[in-house]
């Protein structure tokens, strides 16, 4: 088991929504959190925050196990870049062993294959699968390799990594077919990837949400929203980005929980529009 006092965890898209929930909690747990976001103004925010230098914003997190607090970085990055991500990387290590990597960094674009405008932008789609797809496994690559140095747990455990899928992947809906590549091969290389890192006790697991209060859905309506929500068969509501987080940090935490894309959805499975 992954013991988060003492060690650092690397969270990307930690500025807002899923990630800001998981970045959250992890450091309320005890560990030395690495924000990674684009958004410079936000991702310091929640530095600041978690350093005790802000007031909170975030809501309730569960209580830490006593002790100093631990240090919490911002390092603005692009995931899909090899320098950035390693940049990120390094300065987790220089706060404690990296033993965390959580991938929320992702991005929407809604475009059919065919539209009445045409065919689906090629930049659009390729933009979408670098962020969400290769993006993570940038991410997971990198902090593999820190995870590896360190020194193994009881199980012989030295790292968790927890990619963002979508049950997009499953349930793609007409305009998603970006967003739904991308996140079928989050899903896809979750697997491979635990079998090609059990040999230096590496977990790796996804999280597939479906509908949850996120940026993302922000500049919906709320009767949208509302009737996203109702559309879920329980509970009748959107998803909170901590309920997300709390998986998240069951995975970590559950040593036999590896290989795995577990839906996080109140049995929602989205019909075709």
């Amino acid at each position: 088991m992954i013991s988060l006092p003492g060690s650092s965890a690397l969270v990307t898209g930690a500025a807002s929504g899923l990630g800001a929930a998981v970045a959250r909690r992890l450091h309320a747990r005890g560990a030395a959190v690495v924000l990674v976001d684009l958004d410079e103004r936000k991702g310091e925010a929640l530095a600041a925050e978690l350093n005790g230098l802000a007031p909170a914003s975030g809501g309730a997190a569960p209580a830490g196990d006593g002790g100093a607090p631990a240090p919490a970085r911002f390092v603005a990055a692009d995931v899909t870049s090899g320098d950035d991500v390693q940049a990120a990387v390094a300065a987790a290590v220089e706060l404690a062993p990296l033993r965390v990597a959580v991938n929320c960094a992702g991005i929407v674009i809604g475009q059919k294959v065919l539209g009445r405008g045409g065919p689906h932008e090629l930049e659009a789609f390729s933009r979408v699968i670098a962020i969400n797809l290769v993006g993570s496994f940038n991410v997971m690559r990198l902090a593999a390799a820190a995870m590896a140095a360190n020194e193994p747990g009881e199980d012989g455990d030295r790292g968790v990594i927890v990619s963002t899928a979508s049950i997009a992947a499953f349930d793609g809906q007409i305009g998603q077919i970006a967003y739904a590549a991308s996140k079928a091969g989050v899903a896809g290389m979750t697997l491979p990837a635990a079998r090609d890192l059990a040999a230096v006790g590496i977990r790796v697991c996804a999280v597939a949400p479906g509908t949850f209060e996120t940026p993302m859905l922000a500049g919906l309506s709320q009767a949208t929203r509302d009737e996203l929500g109702a559309a879920v068969p329980f509970p009748q509501r959107l998803g909170r980005p901590d309920e997300f987080a709390a998986l998240v940090e069951h995975a970590i935490d559950n040593p036999m929980l590896n290989g795995e894309t577990i839906r996080l959805d109140g049995a929602l499975r989205m019909p075709p529009k």
